[in-house]
């Protein structure tokens, strides 16, 4: 399912216009990501939990040349746990 889809799939199941759908989901995908960027968890009960996972720095191959090592440096990455209405409708 692409965005436009859940666009779509949004705004006949709300009987809404797909432009309001549109700007919902950009204003909840905005928030979201703020929300995130500050360091802080997003949490949809019934569906999951949006978080910030730190990555540790660590020595890497270079895959060009696999004797040489490479420093790969410390990142933050978002992370997604589903919850658990998500887990038992997918099984």
């Amino acid at each position: 399912m692409t965005k436009q889809d859940l666009i779509n799939a949004a705004a006949a199941a709300a009987g809404v216009t797909k432009k309001a759908a549109s700007d919902v989901l950009e204003a909840v995908l905005k928030s979201i990501t703020a929300t995130l960027r500050k360091g802080s968890t997003v949490t949809i009960t019934g569906f999951g939990t949006f978080r910030v996972s730190k990555r540790s720095a660590r020595t890497g191959v270079n895959p060009r040349n696999p004797s040489e090592k490479i420093k790969i440096p410390a990142m933050k990455l978002p992370a997604f746990k589903a919850g658990k209405g998500l887990k038992d409708s997918v099984r």
